[in-house]
């Protein structure tokens, strides 16, 4: 039992803040925030990430640069330009690293309103910082575990959040149902998202990508939302009224529909 609550709770903490932080916040804007709470939002992303920090700067910044290029050979993290699952965490992967690193050249629009605390940025990325919080994972599971099959989840644990990201930019691309004809293939997951915690609603949010709440229809229940308005009602945040998608670039490339039908056509008969 404390395995099975302990794995729940970095998963369900984890994601939270990093879709309620590093998503709709950093690279979305949906909310504002003063420079404390920011910071204080920054430590306890970190905490509840553990091995897995993102830099929510970095995060952010390749974030827009998808909704931009979205299913396109630009995009960070296509369905559509990968063999597999792995092959896309692993492009995925080396484009945050350039992104983080600063290799790789983004334009300033991008960059607009784009938190950035590089001191928790390099702690966070530390080799010490992440040995320390797997340390942390497999100290709990020698304690705790009561069947070897238990230590399976350690992986999970140390990539808990490319794990998270993932699940929505591969399987999010690929199944679901559609609310909103988009030139992407964005779909919605489920239609009641308590498991990634409204991140399914991927067609919606698409559609709407500054909107703080992801869920469209009655039934899409985002979870997130409940603590966003909480957290407006106590002055943590100041929800934005609304924020243009093009602000983040999201608008940059409008492709017709039937372009966007042939290349995918045309990508599929390669697969």
């Amino acid at each position: 039992m404390a395995v099975l609550l302990f794995f729940l709770g970095h998963h369900y903490f984890s994601l939270f803040f990093q879709t309620f932080f590093q998503h709709r916040y950093a690279a979305h804007a949906a909310f504002r925030m003063s420079k404390g709470w920011e910071r204080f939002f920054y430590v306890i992303t970190w905490i509840m990430q553990g091995s897995s920090y993102l830099s929510p700067r970095a995060y952010a910044l390749m974030h827009r640069l998808h909704h931009a290029y979205a299913d396109t050979d630009k995009d960070p993290h296509s369905p559509l330009f990968s063999k597999n699952l792995m092959d896309m965490m692993m492009k995925t992967w080396r484009y945050y690293a350039a992104v983080y690193d600063g290799s790789m050249p983004i334009e300033e629009n991008y960059k607009k309103n784009v938190p950035d605390w590089k001191f928790m940025d390099k702690v966070g990325h530390s080799w010490a910082s992440r040995i320390f919080w797997v340390g942390v994972y497999i100290w709990f599971y020698v304690t705790f575990a009561t069947s070897p099959w238990m230590y399976l989840l350690i992986p999970i644990h140390m990539f808990m959040s490319p794990v998270h990201g993932a699940v929505i930019n591969w399987y999010a691309h690929k199944y679901g149902y559609e609310n909103f004809e988009m030139k992407n293939t964005s779909e919605n997951l489920f239609p009641v998202d308590l498991l990634m915690l409204g991140e399914g609603y991927h067609n919606n949010h698409h559609k709407h990508a500054s909107r703080a709440n992801f869920g469209s229809r009655w039934h899409e229940i985002d979870p997130v939302y409940p603590f966003i308005l909480l957290f407006d009602k106590l002055h943590i945040i100041r929800l934005n009224k609304s924020m243009p998608d093009a602000i983040m670039g999201v608008n940059r490339l409008e492709r017709d529909a039937e372009t966007f039908a042939a290349e995918k056509k045309d990508k599929d008969m390669v697969a």
